[in-house]
C-alpha cells in the first residue's frame, strides 16, 4: 500500500515537470550553443539551436497535453527562449559576420537580444488570447540562425539589417495566430 503511495506521488511529480524538462533541454542546448560558438564551432552551435527550437516545440504541447501549465513554467520557457533564441544565434552572426564591423555589429547584436528580451517580457504581462504580438522570438531566431548559411552568397553587412529587421519585428504590434 505504501509502496503503491509512493509510486503514485512520483509519477504524479515526474508528470507536472515534464513539460520543464523539456524547456531545460532547450535552455542547455541553447548555453552549449553559445560556448560552441565562443569555441569557434559554428557550425555545431547552428545545430544545437535547430534541436533547441525542437525542444522549445514540445514543452508547451506537453504543458497543454498533461493540463500542467505554470506560471513557472510560462517564465522559465522565457528565460530558456533569450538564451537559445536571442543570445545563441546573435552572437552566431556576430562571430561569424559582424565582428569585422566592429561597434556597428556590436549594436546590431546587442539591439537584437534587447529586443528579443523586451517582446518576451510584454508577452509574460500580456494575455495571448490565442494570438502572438510582434513576431515570437524563436521564430526570429531560427530565421537569424538560418540565414546564416547564406553568408557565402550574400554580402555580410546585410546581416546587420537581418538583425535590425528581426529585432523591429519582434517588438512590433500585429497580431499572428498561434499553430
Amino acid at each position: 500500500m505504501i509502496l503503491s503511495e509512493v509510486v503514485d506521488h512520483t509519477l504524479k511529480k515526474l508528470k507536472s515537470q515534464t513539460a520543464n524538462l523539456f524547456t531545460l533541454t532547450n535552455l542547455g542546448l541553447g548555453g552549449f550553443a553559445i560556448l560552441y560558438t565562443l569555441k569557434g564551432q559554428l557550425s555545431l552551435s547552428l545545430l544545437l539551436i535547430f534541436i533547441a527550437a525542437f525542444a522549445d516545440r514540445f514543452d508547451g504541447m506537453v504543458a497543454r497535453k498533461f493540463n500542467i501549465e505554470s506560471e513557472l513554467g510560462k517564465q522559465l520557457d522565457s528565460m530558456s527562449d533569450i538564451i537559445s533564441f536571442g543570445v545563441a544565434p546573435a552572437l552566431l552572426i556576430y562571430q561569424g559576420i559582424l565582428f569585422e564591423y566592429g561597434i556597428s555589429g556590436m549594436f546590431f547584436t546587442i539591439l537584437y537580444i534587447s529586443c528579443g528580451a523586451f517582446r518576451l517580457a510584454k508577452f509574460n504581462i500580456t494575455e495571448s488570447n490565442g494570438y502572438f504580438t510582434g513576431l515570437p522570438i524563436t521564430a526570429a531566431g531560427c530565421f537569424v540562425t538560418l540565414s546564416f548559411l547564406a553568408e557565402p552568397y550574400i554580402p555580410s553587412q546585410v546581416y546587420m539589417f537581418v538583425l535590425l529587421i528581426m529585432a523591429f519585428l519582434m517588438i512590433g504590434t500585429f497580431k499572428l495566430k498561434k499553430m
